[in-house]
């Protein structure tokens, strides 16, 4: 931080319930800084702008002057005991898993499934922790004998979706429905004519208009410490698993022995002492 930017986070620090009540520009004018200088401790504070830090300040507020513990997520303070976090934890994931399945469109689910299964290529686009459920279903369809590739790189998944066509499947997995890294490829894949699906907790999101399937997930409840990242994979993951068990139903005649085989080839690792040499 420069000195200007420190003044601004010690105010803050010190009085969150005043700072809480001031414009960018009361508190620029507190601080003897400028209203840029506000907006950019924000960002470095961790906040999309000072609206987002001033609502973090009066809920930092409220909890001071209420004397609770500051809440870790919507349900868990700070000062909750570990076995009440596994708890509270395990039912929120039993929550999201219901939603999800609940708002799961059947139609649009079987129409995904039937792609899959029929699919020449299937490429998979998604970041972060989106980019790790890409990475499970490529995994999962590689297994069952279908050509599936996940792309976290954008060059490498926009070079690939170029190489689509009307045979092929491209999936782009985005919690916001707004990523571009994985919105771009999509797009590229819908103009080259193959299937695209999107798995996606906003489905009215960009990613949508370059959609021929749309499958929703839940819009689990985030927090600082649990944000989209965590909240979004368990309802990912569940889409997941339902297109490659519909995909493997499809496929069984082929899908069984692919598995078979995947399953003798590794199992030599799982055996003690590693590989043979």
């Amino acid at each position: 931080m420069t000195r200007s930017m420190q003044r601004v986070a010690e105010a803050v620090a010190s009085d969150p319930a005043a700072c809480a009540a001031l414009t960018v520009t009361g508190l620029a004018e507190l601080t003897g800084t400028s209203e840029a200088t506000v907006v950019r401790t924000a960002r470095l504070l961790g906040y999309p702008g000072y609206r987002d830090l001033r609502l973090a300040l009066a809920g930092l507020a409220a909890h001071q002057q209420s004397g609770r513990a500051p809440s870790v997520t919507a349900d868990i303070a700070v000062d909750d005991p570990l076995p009440d976090v596994v708890a509270k934890l395990a039912y929120d994931e039993q929550q999201t898993l219901a939603d999800t399945a609940a708002g799961l469109d059947m139609v649009q689910l079987g129409a995904a499934v039937r792609a899959l299964a029929g699919a020449r290529r299937t490429d998979v686009y998604g970041v972060g922790a989106s980019g790790l459920v890409a990475q499970d279903l490529a995994q999962k369809l590689l297994r069952i004998g279908l050509i599936a590739q996940a792309h976290s790189d954008p060059h490498l998944a926009v070079t690939n979706a170029v190489q689509l066509r009307a045979k092929d499947v491209a999936i782009a997995i985005t919690h916001s429905g707004s990523t571009g890294d994985v919105i771009e490829p999509l797009r590229v894949a819908f103009d080259h004519g193959a299937t695209t699906i999107a798995i996606t907790g906003r489905p009215d999101g960009p990613v949508s208009q370059y959609a021929d399937h749309v499958l929703t997930t839940s819009t689990a409840r985030e927090s600082e410490l649990r944000p989209a990242a965590m909240s979004s994979r368990t309802s990912q993951l569940l889409v997941v698993d339902c297109l490659f068990i519909g995909v493997a139903q499809r496929t069984y005649e082929s899908a069984a022995p692919a598995l078979s085989a995947s399953y003798e080839a590794l199992a030599h690792r799982h055996r003690s002492g590693g590989p043979s040499r």
